[in-house]
Formats: C-alpha cells, sequence, structure tokens
C-alpha cells in the first residue's frame, strides 16, 4: 500500500512538472503571438475588427469590407479621373501575396509605366484595399506606409522594395507612421510595436512593450530638438531621453494614471513639440501639453471644435464609433451627446501641427480644424471653406504652408487667414479622402489616401 501511494506521488509530481513545462510553453507562445499581432479581445477594446483566420497579411482588409472604426469613413471608394489633365497609373505589388523577389530585403521590381513626362500634372499609384497613413521624402526615395507594409519608391528608376510582416523585425503589415530619424526610418504599427530600420543595411529592429512601449498600437513619433524621442500610442506616451532606444533606462511612460489626468485620454494620436521644448499631444479628449515637467489640457468645454449646431448639417456619416465601442459611448456620454447620431467629436483630436510661431493646428472628428494661440481657440469648419469637418491629416510643408486632409479633399489654409483653396480628384487626388501627405524640394506632393497614393507636380 505504501508501495503504491509512492507511486502515485512520484506520478504525480511527473503530471505536474509537465503540467509547468506544458504552461511555461504557453506562456512563452502566447508572448511570441502578443508581440506579433494584438489579440481580437484587444482589438475589440480598441473598438476595431476581430482578426479572422484567413491568409490575408496582418492590415489587410478584405475586398469590399468596412475599416476599423479608427480610421476615417470612405467617402470616395474609388478615384474620379481629372477631366482636364492627363494621368499616369502604377500599381505597387501587393505585400500580402509571396513573392520570391520581396524576401530578405524586400525585394524590387520595376512599376509598369514610366514617370511623369510632358504636361502631365499627376500620377497615380495604386495600393490596393489599404489606406496610406504615412508619407516621408527621404533624398530620392518617397516611404509609403500603408496597411500593408512600408513600400520605398525611388524616384529616380522607377524602382521599389517592400517590406512587411515577412522581414524580421516587422511584426505588423499596418502602418500609422512613417519617418526618417537620423539614419534610421521609424515605423510606427497597428498591434506590432515600433519597427525602426537602419537604412544602411536595411536590418529592422522591434521595440514592444517588453522595451518599455506603452502600447503596441503606435500612432506617431517625433525627435525633439534636445535629442529626445516620443512616442504616441494608445495607452500614452513615451519619451526616450536622448534618443536611445536600446536603453531601457532612458524610457519613461506617461499615462492618465501616473500623469493625474494631465493626459486626459489614454489614447494618445500625434505628438508635436512647439516652441521651447514645449510636447502638445492629441488625445481622443482633448489636447494636451506637457511644459516644465507639468501638464495641462484643453477640451471642448474650453474651445476646443464647433458646436454640433455649427457642423450637423453638413456631416452626412452615420461612422459613430459610440455604436460599437463602450470607451467612445462614455466619451458621448460625459459630452451630453448621447442623442447625436453622426460622426461627431469635437474632443477627438486625429491629427496635430504646431507651426513656427508656436500656434497649435489641431484636426477633430467632425468638429472641423481647431487652432489654439495659447489663450483662445478658433475653428474653421465647412462655414468657412473646409471641404470636410473630419480632419484625418495636417502638414505644414518645407515653405512652412499649412495643407489639410480631410474626408473630402484636400485643403491649404490661406496664410492671410481668409479661407482654403481647395483640391478634391478633379485636381488629381486620388481619393478625397486624404490620410498623409509629403513635399519634395521640388515642389513635388505626394498626397495618400485610401486605395492609393497621387503624385502631383506643379502649380496648385
Amino acid at each position: 500500500m505504501n508501495r503504491i501511494k509512492g507511486e502515485q506521488v512520484n506520478l504525480n509530481f511527473k503530471a505536474l512538472a509537465v503540467v509547468v513545462i506544458i504552461m511555461g510553453l504557453m506562456v512563452v507562445g502566447g508572448y511570441k503571438l502578443g508581440t506579433q499581432q494584438a489579440s481580437n479581445e484587444f482589438a475589440r477594446q480598441k473598438a476595431l475588427p476581430a482578426v479572422a483566420s484567413s491568409n490575408m497579411s496582418a492590415g489587410e482588409l478584405e475586398p469590399g469590407a468596412q475599416v476599423p472604426l479608427n480610421h476615417p469613413p470612405m467617402d470616395s471608394a474609388a478615384p474620379a479621373a481629372a477631366p482636364t489633365a492627363a494621368t499616369n497609373t502604377s500599381t505597387f505589388p501587393q505585400p500580402s501575396t509571396p513573392q520570391a523577389d520581396l524576401a530578405g530585403l524586400g525585394g524590387s521590381a520595376e512599376t509598369p509605366v514610366t514617370q511623369l513626362t510632358g504636361e502631365s500634372k499627376f500620377a497615380h499609384f495604386r495600393v490596393g484595399n489599404r489606406n496610406v497613413k504615412g508619407l516621408a521624402i527621404d533624398g530620392q526615395y518617397v516611404w509609403i506606409g500603408t496597411s500593408g507594409g512600408v513600400i520605398r519608391y525611388n524616384t529616380i528608376d522607377d524602382k521599389y522594395d517592400v517590406f512587411d510582416n515577412r522581414i524580421e523585425g516587422v511584426l505588423s503589415n499596418g502602418v500609422f507612421h512613417v519617418s526618417r530619424i537620423d539614419n534610421k526610418l521609424a515605423v510606427g504599427t497597428y498591434g506590432g510595436g515600433l519597427s525602426v530600420m537602419d537604412v544602411d543595411t536595411n536590418v529592422w529592429t522591434n521595440y514592444n512593450i517588453p522595451n518599455g512601449l506603452a502600447d503596441q498600437f503606435v500612432y506617431d513619433l517625433q525627435k525633439t530638438s534636445s535629442g529626445d524621442i516620443w512616442i504616441a500610442t494608445w495607452s500614452g506616451a513615451n519619451r526616450i531621453r536622448g534618443g536611445d532606444l536600446d536603453d531601457g533606462s532612458k524610457w519613461d511612460m506617461f499615462t492618465v494614471e501616473n500623469t493625474n489626468g494631465g493626459i486626459p485620454n489614454p489614447w494618445v494620436y500625434g505628438v508635436e513639440e512647439g516652441l521651447n521644448g514645449d510636447i502638445w499631444l492629441a488625445t481622443e479628449e482633448g489636447l494636451a501639453l506637457y511644459r516644465g515637467g507639468k501638464w495641462q489640457n484643453w477640451q471642448h468645454k474650453d474651445g476646443l471644435g464647433a458646436p454640433i449646431e455649427i457642423v450637423r448639417d453638413a456631416i452626412t456619416s452615420k461612422n459613430d464609433p459610440a455604436k460599437a465601442s463602450q470607451h467612445h459611448a462614455r466619451q458621448k456620454s460625459d459630452q451630453g451627446l448621447e442623442d447625436v447620431d453622426i460622426a461627431y467629436n469635437p474632443n477627438y483630436i486625429i491629427s496635430l501641427e504646431v507651426d513656427s510661431d508656436g500656434i497649435v493646428w489641431a484636426g477633430t472628428w467632425g468638429g472641423g480644424l481647431a487652432r489654439f494661440d495659447g489663450e483662445g481657440w478658433t475653428n474653421y469648419t465647412t462655414a468657412d471653406g473646409l471641404p470636410g469637418n473630419h480632419i484625418f491629416m495636417l502638414h505644414i510643408d518645407i515653405d512652412g504652408q499649412l495643407w489639410i486632409g480631410t474626408s473630402k479633399g484636400l485643403a491649404r489654409f490661406k496664410k492671410e487667414g481668409k479661407g482654403f483653396d481647395v483640391m478634391t480628384t478633379f485636381d488629381g487626388l486620388y481619393a478625397n479622402n486624404v490620410f498623409s501627405m509629403a513635399k519634395a524640394d521640388n515642389g513635388t506632393m505626394w498626397v495618400g489616401s485610401f486605395g492609393g497614393v497621387a503624385k502631383l507636380n506643379g502649380q496648385l
């Protein structure tokens, strides 16, 4: 009897050891999966669609599928041809389609058409059923961040490379942000953290939650004049002192909790440096300022965003995040907007810029364009000449000109402050929803939309 009990004890220890090993493997496997893509539950909390089991790459949309609620509504599913100007069209490869020449460094191939010549005023580059959320000019190259990977396009020889999640160090194909930081390319991704490429070697390094990143969803990044790097995520913001991403002791994290509400909402969509080292953050519940170690914020009640009475008739979209997310619903309830059934939340800042005079420009979800001079607010809407009240993109070009990307076209702010010049697909845009923009030294403009990029030449 004692022998039998002893065997049972030994068996129990063995079984326990097996269970421990299995649990350990599950933890390791779960961690690896967590650093490669966001879970369906995490996506649900972010008001995003769950990841379905399919052969598609992360960040890619099924044909005809609705984009996630964090993305703007699509007013133009396909670009309209301009009636008076010739256009050339190129098609970039689909990063989700296996191609032997895309392995390793991303591969390259020639575009099927030549560059712009003669009287052509614009060219279109198709990227498939994807958003183009980031654009950056890098000498002869244009970096294009899509929801299907990053494209490096060579404007000299019309060749391009595609970098996606088949490359080590790139965990997600969904790209929110792309920018050049010294000799690095910084790519903020949708659920895959921050991926950084050494442009000299094409070697990628991923920085994620274990490194100190606040969240796997990285929306924006800025290197400041002091050398610090700030990262905007959907769970707060990071500051990497001195810009040393590889030194974990240099990573600081700022959240709603540890700033005592100075950051009013964990979802941070943009970060910009202002005058004298000021750091401005765009959040889903207003504008936040970090100055001298202290935080301050402003919301609709302080003047941010136009009142519903001014924009109601101009907003036709019913893409209301509050219908799919308790997080968004609570925000509307806090503002007394429960009965508003259109896409409107003036506290929700989805784009941000600070000009050379220190003026803060904030693009809101339905509340138009907001201008803040440090003391008071001025709001611009369709009533003032904007093509739309959902401001998806703000860009100050190399000449100091402010550009506004909306759901219904691209606008140029007249420096004298008297209205806007507006561009649509009739003027060469790929589509009227404008998510990103970059302007080269020669004046060529690159504008990203859903489905493609427009290259615009000449005076506009």
